[in-house]
């Protein structure tokens, strides 16, 4: 195994993007969703870039500087120069922060998977760089097999969580609850929007008072689910 995997919590991280093109955006959006703050340093930026610096995303209209580095946690060197991609990276790793290198494999201290996202269940996929198409195949198999309905699941089983730990924390009760849930069919039933159904299996599972459109936001509930 040539990586060892791992999902970083970079939520208010100070990250900085080297590149304003193509890369640099995909990576720059990435790691604002995630709630990092973005900062993209390139003489130029495409105007998806530009569009998308707004506030989420500092842009600053500039050559590299390894000054750019301080109190950066992460660094990802998405340029279409391999030399400034590696001097960027010598750069990161003089003052101990990891790097991405946006050329190729086993030039940077850490790759990104191709990742499916529903919500809060994030499946990952990686050939280690060895086969970025086979990797590609398979992120499109499991985003057809792992549908919106996983996302919806998950938004439910955090609110009963939260709810039930509120009256009390009982590790076993609630492991038993959530196996329950789990192999319910639950899943199956969001996709096909059969609300009652899933009312009857909280109310004998869990018990009285979970009702499911109390316990998943509209915004999220159903919407989609079966599309």
């Amino acid at each position: 195994m040539k990586y060892y995997p791992i999902f970083l919590d970079v939520k208010d991280k100070a990250c900085l993007v080297v590149g304003g093109g193509r890369v640099g955006v995909r990576k720059a959006k990435g790691l604002a969703r995630a709630g990092a703050i973005v900062t993209v340093v390139s003489p130029q930026f495409s105007p998806e870039l530009e569009a998308a610096g707004d506030g989420k995303i500092g842009l600053e209209k500039k050559a590299f500087d390894e000054a750019d580095l301080e109190g950066v946690s992460l660094v990802f060197a998405a340029t279409d120069n391999q030399a400034l991609n590696a001097t960027v990276r010598e750069a990161a790793r003089s003052k101990g922060i990891l790097c991405n290198i946006a050329d190729g494999q086993d030039k940077g201290d850490f790759i990104l998977p191709s990742v499916v996202a529903r919500d809060d269940l994030l499946i990952a996929v990686s050939t280690c760089g060895a086969s970025p198409a086979l990797a590609k195949q398979l992120k499109g198999e499991l985003a057809r097999e792992f549908g919106p309905e996983y996302g919806v699941m998950l938004t439910l089983m955090a609110n009963i969580r939260s709810r039930l730990l509120t009256k009390g924390h009982d590790p076993k009760g609630h492991k038993k609850i959530f196996t329950a849930l789990v192999e319910g069919g639950l899943v199956d039933m969001i996709a096909k929007k059969e609300t009652a159904r899933i009312d009857a299996v909280l109310a004998e599972v869990v018990g009285p008072g979970y009702i499911f459109e109390e316990l998943v936001p509209k915004t999220k509930s159903l919407t989609g689910a079966a599309e």
